[in-house]
This record gives C-alpha cells, sequence and structure tokens, in this order.
C-alpha cells in the first residue's frame, strides 16, 4: 500500500523511535552527570552553617532521619527545628535528641509564620530568620544525611551558583508500590532532573536547598517564596531572574520510603503534577511522552503486523532496559520487580498527566492549598507561638 494511508502508521513509528531516542539520551546524560565529582567550588572553607528542618508528626523513620542531623561530619554548625503546632507529637522526641547530643548546636521554633498557602514554607519562616549564619541550608524532615552531607551541597556551589539542591532518591521500598514511587521518583524523576540540570535547566528541589542567605535576602527573603505555591518554583524563577543558576549535588540523598499503598502513590505524584502544571507548563506539557507505554501503544495499535509487534518489544526492552541499567549504575535500589513497577509507573502517567489539567485544588498533610501564583507582597500575619 502506497499514499497517505501507508504513511500514517510509518509516521507513528518514527514518532515512537524519536520518543525512545530521547529517553535513551537522557538516560546517558543523567548517567555521565550523577555520581561526577565537578571541580570547582568556591565556596568559603568550613564556613558555620545553619541547618533548618521543618518537622510535623512522627513517621516511621522520624528518629533515624533526625538523629542523622546531629551526626554530620563538619566544624561548625547549628541546627533549627521548626515545629508549626505546641502540640505536635515530634516535640518529645526533639528534645530528647536534644538533650543527647549537647555537643551540636541546637533549638525548636515552636509556631509558625503565615506568609503563604504553603505550609511547609510557613513553618520555616522563623527559623529562616532566627538562624545565625550566612549558609543556611533548609532541609526535610526525611531526607537521609549522610556524614558528609553539607561538604556535599557546598561541592556543587561555584561561580554564578544562586542554590545548590538534592531531589530525593526513593530508598528501602517495602511492598510494590514503594517500588513504583521509586520508579518516579529515581529513574523518571531524578534522572530528568540531572538532565536538565547538565544541559542549563538546573530546577529547584525543597528537599534540600543550600543557600546563600544574603543573596535571597536582597531579593525578599525567604517570604518571596510564597510568589508560588511551592517553595522550590518560586526558588527556580527568583534564581534564574537574578542571573544564576540551580545546580545540583554530585549524588542526590536519599529518602526511605518504606511501606506505599497505591493511593498515597497516586496522591503524591498528582500533587507533584498539579503544581509543575501550574508553576512549569511549558515543561510539564510535552510530560505525556516521558513514559513508553502511550506512544508505543499508539504505535502498536497502529502497525498490526507481527514484525513491527516485534520491532516494538525491542524497543521496550531497550527502552526498560536502559533505565533499569542507569539505576545500577547509580547504586539505587533495582530489585527485578522494579521493571514491573516501570510499567505500573507509565501506565498511570498519562491519568496523572490528564488529571493535572484538568483540577488544580491539591490536599497536603489534611491542608487544602490554592495553587494559583501569588504577589509575594500580600501576606498575611499570624500571631507567633509562644
Amino acid at each position: 500500500m502506497h499514499g497517505p494511508a501507508a504513511s500514517g502508521p510509518l509516521l507513528v513509528l518514527a514518532l515512537c523511535a524519536l520518543l525512545t531516542l530521547v529517553q535513551l539520551v537522557s538516560l546517558a546524560i543523567a548517567a555521565r552527570r550523577i555520581g561526577a565529582a565537578r571541580p570547582g567550588s568556591t565556596f568559603p572553607a568550613a564556613a558555620p552553617v545553619s541547618l533548618v528542618r521543618p518537622v510535623c508528626g512522627l513517621e516511621a523513620f522520624s528518629e533515624e532521619m533526625l538523629t542523622r542531623g546531629f551526626r554530620l561530619d563538619y566544624p561548625d554548625y547549628e541546627l533549627i527545628f521548626c515545629v508549626a503546632d505546641a502540640g505536635d507529637p515530634i516535640l518529645p522526641l526533639l528534645r530528647r535528641l536534644i538533650a543527647a547530643n549537647p555537643r551540636v548546636a541546637s533549638r525548636i521554633i515552636v509556631g509558625d509564620e503565615r506568609v503563604s498557602d504553603n505550609p511547609k514554607l510557613n513553618n520555616c519562616v522563623r527559623g529562616w530568620e532566627a538562624a545565625r549564619h550566612d549558609w543556611v541550608v533548609l532541609a526535610d524532615s526525611n531526607v537521609l544525611m549522610p556524614p558528609d552531607y553539607l561538604q556535599q551541597l557546598q561541592a556543587a556551589w561555584r561561580a554564578g551558583t544562586g542554590l545548590v539542591c538534592s531531589t530525593p532518591i526513593g530508598d528501602r521500598p517495602d511492598g510494590f508500590w514503594a517500588e513504583v514511587e521509586c520508579a518516579f521518583l529515581n529513574t523518571l524523576q531524578a534522572r530528568w532532573q540531572y538532565a536538565g540540570e547538565a544541559l542549563g535547566l538546573g530546577f529547584a528541589q525543597g528537599k534540600s536547598m543550600l543557600w546563600h542567605k544574603p543573596f535571597l535576602e536582597a531579593r525578599g527573603g525567604i517570604r518571596a517564596l510564597a510568589a508560588e505555591i511551592a517553595e522550590d518554583a518560586a526558588a527556580t524563577k527568583l534564581v534564574r531572574a537574578a542571573g544564576h543558576r540551580v545546580h545540583l549535588v554530585a549524588a542526590p540523598f536519599r529518602q526511605p520510603l518504606g511501606r506505599r499503598r497505591f493511593r498515597e502513590v497516586w496522591a503524591r505524584q498528582l500533587r507533584w503534577a498539579r503544581l509543575r502544571r501550574v508553576t512549569f507548563p511549558l515543561f510539564f506539557a510535552p510530560e505525556i511522552g516521558t513514559g513508553a507505554l502511550l506512544p508505543l501503544g499508539i504505535a502498536a495499535a497502529c502497525a498490526g503486523t507481527m514484525p513491527a509487534a516485534l520491532g516494538l518489544g525491542a524497543l521496550a526492552l531497550v527502552w526498560y532496559g536502559a533505565e533499569y541499567a542507569l539505576a545500577g549504575r547509580a547504586g539505587w535500589p533495582r530489585p527485578p520487580r522494579l521493571l514491573l513497577a516501570f510499567l505500573a509507573r507509565d501506565a498511570m502517567l498519562p491519568a496523572l498527566w490528564l488529571s493535572a489539567w484538568l483540577q488544580s485544588a491539591i490536599v497536603w498533610r489534611g491542608n487544602a492549598m490554592d495553587i494559583r501564583p501569588k504577589e509575594t507582597g500580600r501576606l498575611r500575619p499570624r500571631v507567633r507561638a509562644a
């Protein structure tokens, strides 16, 4: 058959091949970038650091994660724990850890400042303002900090840097849906983060953020991050507007997952998808092509012949084999069932992408959040807790 009727399937197969090529190139870039030491850090040696950690509630790994903050191999740092609610069950644990580690300067600040609809940002404001040092790290409570955590962040600071971050890497998955979470976090999201940064498109990630405090203060301080519902999206835009870049650590830090249910994975990924759609719509739109099932499924439906189907199967093996290889090279969890997790993730991607366009409301830790951009000047004060 010749003419338009025959050219349709060929065009679809060409699109499938193109998307596969993009997949392989992004994986190759990420594999080359992750773990590679980059000389040229301009961070002042042994400069004192304030480590601000917003905490909320007790979780499965809370004690281990928070204890690691007291075990950092760094000569001069302070720990500031921010707790929004005076009745939070995390407080007894924090007080016990502080009493057991008197050599580390540490304190708890209770009560937040309502500068945005983002409860995490609200919880960080008072800690940021209380930080004594010019270098401040904002770190989530579930970051698995190695002893050289601060040194790894500092090593990525160079001329022209406005912010150093780390994307989370899923670790210690317990059960299939936790492995699906790893498939989202690691070889998909972290891979694209590192590929983008290598191409000059670094995006901030709120898990670990190293700031030079005078830089941010000169641009409105931490309250300027209320311009977006996601503080990392606001940070990305602020840094780029200043003519600086967001850089990533050489190897991203891990986040233990434990047990996950489908509902939890879906809700978290949908929330993040909606945030990306609102804050960076032009970058979010192509995400529909980042999973294998959609392009390969369309191509298979159009092909209709056994040789073509075998070719598509070979492309799928190449696609997922390369992704599995990246997990191995980076040292991330990769049980054999991870290949099934890739398939489950990619089956979810089109529905997540579509849902992100259809709705804007999100719920985080029981808080309904308005994710439309805000003006930084419209701040709502809240009385500080004693």
